[in-house]
């Protein structure tokens, strides 16, 4: 099953991430809002770190994850979203989203992850999506809560940049109607 396939919603289109896309991954992941609720990578610092992101998610199928930019129907780049850590065997995956902080409160995150859930529900047979979020990011717990995301938990483990990086996770049954 190929999950590299571009949606439309009502306000935006979501694109498969490509080499075009490289300032713009630089321009995101290089913002201190957005790094700020990471755990996983240093804030890009080189226009190579975007050359890296764009490969991980543009490897040839099968893959295990998959990235979508956000674009707004005028042309405005927003954000990304997207899977990773995709379990075929259990139909399970983990998501992952980034908007520019211009962009926040305008619904266009829950409109993206709208898409992209009814994507893994009906196109790729996912049972369970995942969200680890950071703690104090209320405005993605928001979010999850509203897709109907159930807490299930926090890691308390997680170290980086040599401090605690306490994280929430929760999950949404994809077969519940």
């Amino acid at each position: 099953m190929k999950i590299s396939k571009a949606l439309e919603t009502e306000r935006l289109f979501l694109t498969n991430i490509s080499q075009e896309d490289r300032d713009f991954i630089f321009k995101l992941f290089t913002n201190d809002e957005i790094n700020k609720y990471l755990y996983d990578a240093e804030p890009l610092t080189d226009i190579s770190g975007a050359d890296e992101i764009i490969y991980f998610y543009t490897q040839l199928e099968p893959k295990a994850q998959h990235r979508w930019v956000i674009v707004r129907k005028d042309g405005v780049k927003l954000g990304t979203c997207g899977f990773h850590g995709w379990n075929k065997p259990e139909a399970s995956c983990d998501v992952g989203y980034e908007l520019l902080p211009e962009f926040w409160g305008n619904g266009y995150m829950g409109e993206a992850l709208s898409a992209i859930i009814d994507f893994a529900r009906n196109e790729m047979k996912i049972k369970q999506i995942n969200a680890c979020i950071y703690i104090d990011n209320s405005n993605s717990i928001k979010l999850a809560e509203k897709l109907n995301f159930s807490f299930k938990g926090q890691m308390k483990d997680e170290i980086f940049r040599t401090c605690a990086y306490p994280h929430k996770i929760f999950t949404l049954d994809c077969t519940a109607v």
